[in-house]
C-alpha cells in the first residue's frame, strides 16, 4: 500500500493550491506489529514538512500586503527581500519576507510586529522552559529532540537562557483579581536550602509558600533570598489572584522563624502567625522514640521509664490542646525522675538514650518558651475542619525545590539561576503556562465540601 499526503491550501478568494508533502509505503499485511501506523521518524518528517509548507504559504500571502508608513502614513513600496530562519516546535522554517520603503519619507517598514532579533517562536521557547522546569536542562533538551523535529536551539544552554527569560517575565507579572472574593485564605510559609555555586554562598535559602482559599484553589510560590524576586510581592499577587479583599480573613502558619514572620508583616498580615503543629509533632515524636529506648536494667529505672513515657504522652496531649503552661509542668516532672539514669553508660556517651531524651526535652522547652504565645488549641481547630500545620508546605518544598534542585542532583546553583527557575516551576505546578504537563493544581478547580480550610 502507498499513501501520498497532500496539503491543500484554500485561499480567501476560493481558489485552491495543493502540494505533495510525503509518500508512505507499507506492506499489505500487519502480521508484524511494527508495520502498524506511522513511526516516530516518519511523524517527525511529516511535521517538519507540513510546518515548512504552512510557513511558506503564510509568508507569501503576507508579502502581498502593502502597509502604510508608521511615520508619515503614506503608502509603501517594495524595497527588497530578506530570508529568515525561524525555529519552531516542528522544525526550523525558512521564509522570505519583504521589506517596504515609504515613497514619501523613505522610512523602512517590515509589516511585522516580531520582537527584535527573533529566532524562534514563543511556543518553542515556552515548551523549552516548561521541560527545563521539570527536568535538568540537558535531559529536557534530549527529550524534546527525541520526540519532535526540533533542529535549532537544541543546546542545554539555550534551554537555560529561555527558562531564565521566562522566569524573569513571570516574576514581573501583574495580579489578576478574580470576580468572586474569598471569605478566608490560609497562608503557610517555610524555608529550605539549595547548594550555591559561589564559595561565598555555599547555601542559598529558599522561601516557599502555599496559599489556599475556601473554594479549594491553591497556589504555590517561592523565591531565593536576596535575589531579584521579592517574596512579599509574590505573596501579595497570589493573595489578589485568590480573591483577597478587606473582609477576607487571612490566617498564616510558620515554623516560628523570625524572618518568615517579618515577611508576613510586610505583606500586611499583622496578626501573629500560628505555630504549625508539624514542627512541634516532629520534636515530640523524637522525645517519644527516645523515651521508649530507655534502659530497664534496674527496678527503679523500670518505674521511671513508665512514668516518663506517660508524661511524654501527656505533654503531647497538653500541647495539642493549647495548654502551654501545663506542658512545662510535664517537662519538669520528667526531669525530676531522670536522676535514676545518672551514670548510665553505653558504647558512646552521645548514644545513651537518657542523654538523648534530656537533649530532646531541652529543645522542646526552648522551642515552647520562645513560641508559647503562638500556640493555639489545635484539637479544636482540627475538630472544626481547619488547618493546624504546614505539613502541606513541607510537601511543597519537597516537590517544588528538592526534587529538581537538591535530591540526587549534583549541580550547584547561582542565586539568579535558582530564583528564576523557581518562578517557572511555580507557574508549571500552578497551571499557568497553558499546558497540563506537570500541573498539580487546576487554577479553577473547586474541591468537594469535605475539604475544609479557613481561618
Amino acid at each position: 500500500m502507498r499513501w501520498i499526503l497532500r496539503l491543500v491550501e484554500v485561499r480567501t478568494d476560493a481558489r485552491s493550491r495543493s502540494m505533495d508533502l510525503m509518500e508512505l509505503a507499507r506492506s499489505d499485511s500487519i502480521s508484524d506489529i511494527a508495520e502498524l501506523g506511522l513511526t516516530l521518524t516518519e511523524a517527525k518528517q511529516l511535521l517538519a514538512k507540513l510546518q515548512q509548507a504552512v510557513a511558506e504559504a503564510q509568508a507569501y500571502r503576507h508579502a502581498m500586503l502593502q502597509p502604510n508608513c508608521r511615520s508619515c502614513g503614506g503608502p509603501c513600496g517594495n524595497k527588497d527581500w530578506r530570508v529568515h530562519r525561524i525555529g519552531t516546535l516542528f522544525g526550523s522554517v525558512i521564509v522570505r519576507l519583504r521589506r517596504f520603503v515609504c515613497r514619501g519619507c523613505g522610512h523602512t517598514e517590515t509589516g511585522l510586529t516580531w520582537p527584535s532579533h527573533c529566532r524562534s517562536t514563543p511556543e518553542l521557547e515556552r515548551l523549552q522552559a516548561h521541560l527545563s522546569a521539570l527536568l535538568p536542562y540537558r535531559a529536557a533538551s534530549e527529550l524534546l529532540q527525541h520526540l519532535l523535529p526540533v533542529d535549532v536551539g537544541k543546546s542545554a544552554e539555550t534551554f537555560r537562557s529561555h527558562t531564565l527569560a521566562l522566569g524573569e517575565r513571570l516574576s514581573q507579572a501583574d495580579a489578576t483579581p478574580p470576580t468572586v472574593m474569598s471569605t478566608a485564605i490560609t497562608v503557610t510559609l517555610d524555608s529550605t536550602f539549595v547548594r550555591g555555586r559561589d564559595d561565598a554562598d555555599r547555601k542559598l535559602e529558599v522561601r516557599v509558600g502555599n496559599i489556599e482559599n475556601t473554594a479549594g484553589q491553591r497556589r504555590v510560590l517561592g523565591a531565593v533570598t536576596h535575589a531579584e524576586t521579592d517574596i512579599t510581592s509574590l505573596i501579595r499577587r497570589n493573595l489578589t489572584n485568590l480573591g483577597r479583599s478587606e473582609a477576607t480573613i487571612v490566617t498564616a502558619f510558620t515554623d516560628g522563624c523570625p524572618g518568615l514572620q517579618a515577611v508576613l508583616n510586610d505583606v500586611g498580615i499583622t496578626g501573629p502567625p500560628v505555630l504549625d503543629w508539624y514542627h512541634i509533632a516532629m520534636r515530640l515524636q523524637h522525645a517519644r522514640q527516645t523515651a521508649s529506648g530507655l534502659s530497664t536494667d534496674r527496678p527503679r529505672r523500670v518505674r521511671a521509664k513508665a512514668e516518663i513515657i506517660e508524661e511524654v504522652e501527656r505533654l503531647r496531649w497538653r500541647i495539642w490542646n493549647g495548654r502551654a503552661t501545663d506542658a512545662r509542668r510535664s517537662i519538669d516532672r520528667i526531669r525530676r525522675v531522670m536522676h535514676v539514669y545518672k551514670g548510665e553508660r553505653g558504647h558512646r556517651i552521645t548514644g545513651v538514650a537518657s542523654r538523648k531524651l534530656w537533649t530532646a526535652l531541652h529543645e522542646i522547652d526552648s522551642y515552647l518558651s520562645g513560641q508559647s504565645g503562638r500556640l493555639v488549641d489545635y484539637a479544636a481547630r482540627h475538630r472544626a475542619g481547619l488547618r493546624v500545620g504546614t505539613s502541606i508546605t513541607e510537601g511543597t518544598a519537597n516537590f517544588l525545590v528538592n526534587h529538581r534542585m537538591n535530591k540526587s542532583q549534583q549541580m550547584r546553583w547561582s542565586r539568579r539561576g535558582a530564583d528564576l527557575l523557581l518562578q517557572v516551576r511555580c507557574a508549571v505546578y500552578n497551571g499557568l503556562l497553558g499546558s497540563a504537563l506537570g500541573r498539580r493544581f487546576d487554577p479553577s478547580c473547586v474541591l468537594d465540601g469535605q475539604f475544609k480550610m479557613a481561618a
